[in-house]
């Protein structure tokens, strides 16, 4: 099945523009609601991670404390490593599945670090970026999450540069302060060009 990876950075919209497609009928696979299942209550991944952190990372219900989390691997990479190589093989073989499964004239996996996790630009026909400027991201994870500027400037430093995120791209969906109008309508024109590759 053709493949289109929808990358971005945070707070570029990714998932309003994924939802878009999907409203035109095109399966998503999503990378994120996967890393959150494997580390759900229980999760596939959750005996592993208690095996390496400890049961001081697993919360009470069984699941991830990802706040712990989170503090750790932002302030110890090698940590961050560790974490990787138990969710990164899990949620490549979850992603395989559900592509696998999916039934539509084309398949769009959306991965947040596409272009940070090496190999995805050889497993997808087309790379699909959603861009927006610096200060457009900071605003809207400042307004949605209630990150400080300096927590928000934090994440987007451990991401690829808008620059590396454009220059991996086959495709681009520019959000920045336009109306959700003018993003269904580059969404719409992308879909047909994708339905065109795809043979459908």
């Amino acid at each position: 099945m053709f493949v289109v990876g929808l990358t971005g950075g945070i707070g570029s919209g990714k998932s309003t523009v994924a939802d878009l497609f999907a409203a035109q009928g095109v399966p998503l696979v999503d990378t994120d609601l996967i890393a959150h299942r494997i580390t759900a209550p229980h999760g596939i991944a959750m005996p592993q991670i208690a095996v390496e952190f400890g049961n001081a990372f697993v919360a009470a219900d069984g699941s991830l404390d990802r706040g712990r989390m989170r503090t750790l691997v932002f302030s110890d990479d090698a940590a961050r490593k560790r974490l990787e190589n138990i969710t990164h093989p899990l949620i490549r073989a979850e992603t395989e599945r559900e592509q696998r499964e999916a039934k539509g004239p084309y398949v769009i996996v959306v991965v947040p670090l596409l272009v940070e996790s090496g190999n995805w630009k050889n497993r997808v026909n087309r790379v699909l970026a959603v861009d927006c400027s610096v200060e457009t991201q900071i605003s809207r994870v400042m307004n949605r999450n209630g990150f400080s500027r300096e927590q928000v400037l934090a994440i987007i430093a451990r991401q690829a540069t808008r620059e590396a995120r454009l220059a991996a791209a086959d495709d681009v969906i520019v959000n920045d302060t336009a109306p959700l109008s003018a993003l269904k309508a580059q969404v719409d024109a992308q879909h047909r060009a994708y339905l065109s590759l795809a043979g459908a």
